[in-house]
């Protein structure tokens, strides 16, 4: 019969390995909440100048305003994927946890089935991270374009005085 003592440390090492895909499920969540909020500020931004469109007669004007729905429909697609990404690296996180305590009482017969999901949960982070990225990238590029359109205007109107 195996030492008690020798069974019980057992038990708390697979515990603690348990717990260990927490630490990948905290900051899989704190990019899940940064991404919802981005997302629902490029929408309400999307809503607004959707407003502006109805209201807009002027041609060159509606251009504008339209390419820019557009690239905020690209922006939102982008985030989408992110969250579907960190959302599959969440479940990849807790497969991975309840792996590690199945693993323990099968006498480890998964083998790397454990380690292969918190890779997977990782790789998905990675992937989101990359496309959050390309999303930031696009929102800085439409800021620029925002900001010399109006010192365009305004330096159109300098000289028209």
């Amino acid at each position: 019969m195996a030492d008690p003592l020798l069974q019980l440390s057992s038990h708390y090492t697979v515990v603690s390995a348990m717990i260990t895909p927490a630490f990948f499920l905290t900051a899989t969540a704190s990019l899940l909440v940064s991404s919802n909020n981005r997302l629902a500020r490029v929408v309400d931004r999307m809503r607004q100048q959707l407003n502006q469109l109805e209201d807009t007669v002027d041609e060159q004007a509606r251009d504008y305003l339209e390419a820019r729905i557009i690239l905020h429909r690209r922006r939102v697609r982008l985030i989408l994927i992110c969250l579907q990404l960190l959302y599959g690296a969440m479940t990849a996180f807790v497969a991975t946890s309840l792996a590690i305590g199945i693993d323990q009482f099968t006498d480890y017969r998964l083998r790397g089935v454990p380690t292969g999901l918190a890779m997977c949960g990782v790789l998905l982070v990675l992937a989101a991270s990359i496309n959050m990225g390309r999303e930031a990238r696009m929102s800085v590029s439409m800021l620029d374009a925002e900001v010399k359109r109006e010192f365009d205007r305004d330096n159109g109107r300098q000289k028209r005085r």
